[in-house]
């Protein structure tokens, strides 16, 4: 993890919308001389019904899918509990060992290679769906696409860039929703955030993922405040994990000010600390 830059915040009001991590994440932010604000605005929810999962590992060990592409860990993981679950852990596995794989970065790589199954290709920082089509078109002879039958393991909403991009260079997809996000149970942290970042009770907030931009806007438009949000955030430095992040602001009409040399929280924490303080009085002024 990156640096810490000391009282890099110099007292300033940080808010994260973290939610397992929320403790690290705190921690971090006071270590960089931050007041931390914590509003959990997430948690993973396995479908109730992983049907679309029980379909691909049978897909799979029939010899229905050609090559498949993990985007998360977690993801990875419980696919391997559903193969489990029907009693076909072992002929998922071997049916995985034969068919090209591909990796959306190192989290799902750790999961899958100590099961034994070889990563054909790993997309490299940032991680995006960019960087996936990349990795396929730099081994073109390793993992064919055109006429081939692509699974790609999805996490929330589908990432319909990287599905295009398959579809164009001649893949037809095969869409594996494994998990999905939902509000916290309790939204009353981040009904509370929601005000504070309305009234300019804040001056940093640190996004980890898309997610919580959208869940943080769709509590402030069933709050009715979502134009005194916008607002806000306007007026704070607002630090993005990396560019899918990014695009998901963007998308929401926010603007992120930066983006860490690497997509891991301490160097975010560390980075913002050290910049925060110079562009804040721009946007406040």
């Amino acid at each position: 993890m990156g640096e810490m830059a000391g009282s890099g915040f110099d007292g300033l009001r940080v808010l994260s919308f973290e939610s397992r991590r929320g403790a690290e994440m705190a921690k971090l932010i006071e270590n960089a001389g931050g007041r931390a604000i914590i509003a959990p605005s997430m948690r993973e929810v396995p479908l109730q019904d992983n049907h679309h999962a029980r379909d691909f590992v049978r897909e799979l060990i029939a010899g229905e899918i050609h090559a498949v592409i993990f985007l998360t860990g977690v993801g990875a993981q419980v696919v391997v509990r559903v193969a489990e679950s029907i009693g076909e852990q072992q002929a998922y596995l071997d049916a995985l060992k034969s068919v090209p794989v591909i990796a959306r970065g190192p989290k799902p790589a750790g999961i899958l290679r100590p099961l034994g199954i070889p990563i054909r290709a790993i997309a490299p920082e940032p991680n995006t769906w960019r960087e996936v089509l990349q990795a396929l078109d730099a081994n073109p002879s390793s993992v064919p696409l055109r006429g081939r039958t692509i699974a790609v393991q999805e996490y929330g909403a589908p990432n319909e860039e990287l599905l295009a991009g398959l579809r164009e260079r001649g893949a037809t997809v095969r869409r594996v929703p494994v998990y999905d996000w939902q509000l916290p149970e309790d939204t009353g942290p981040l009904r509370n955030a929601a005000e504070q970042i309305a009234k300019g009770d804040v001056d940093v907030v640190l996004f980890t993922t898309s997610v919580q931009a959208r869940h943080v806007m769709q509590i402030a438009n069933e709050m009715g405040i979502a134009q005194e949000v916008h607002r806000g955030f306007s007026r704070m430095f607002v630090a993005s994990i990396g560019p899918v992040t990014s695009e998901a602001l963007h998308e929401l009409g926010l603007r992120a000010d930066m983006e860490p040399s690497h997509p891991k929280m301490g160097f975010l924490v560390s980075e913002a600390a050290s910049k925060a303080n110079d562009i804040l009085p721009r946007k406040q002024g």
